[in-house]
């Protein structure tokens, strides 16, 4: 899908990227690395690329599909990649749902999908 909109309207000049896991696949620095590199190849030259890990939950409540410590990893990951200079990509912080804004233990819901769009609004103003 990426590269049929990039073909309709052009390389993106800044890539907005999700580590995203289940908990039988995990996920280490290498395949995050090797995900920024294959971003970069499809977007314009000297995009702008920002990363984040899955969105955090309260206290208590985990995503099933990511599995316990899913988010935190990929949250360690994504800090990870913009503390190395060599990846050149943008942290701009957690993602976090509450619990009322949870839909079936991963996904938002109505509201956390409003939580979630204000989180972006507040990085990207």
């Amino acid at each position: 899908m990426f590269d049929q909109q990039a073909s309709k309207y052009g390389k993106p000049t800044a890539v907005w990227v999700q580590i995203c896991i289940f908990s039988w696949s995990g996920a280490t620095y290498d395949e995050v690395k090797k995900l920024i590199a294959n971003t970069r190849q499809h977007a314009a030259s000297g995009a702008g690329i920002y990363i984040i890990g899955e969105q955090l939950y309260d206290a208590g409540q985990t995503c099933f599909l990511a599995g316990a410590n899913g988010p935190q990893l990929t949250d360690s990951l994504a800090k990870q990649a913009a503390s190395d200079t060599t990846q050149n990509v943008t942290y701009p912080g957690a993602f976090r749902l509450h619990s009322n804004e949870v839909a079936d233990g991963c996904h938002a819901n109505t509201t956390g999908q409003q939580s979630l769009g204000k989180q972006a609004i507040a990085f990207w103003g």
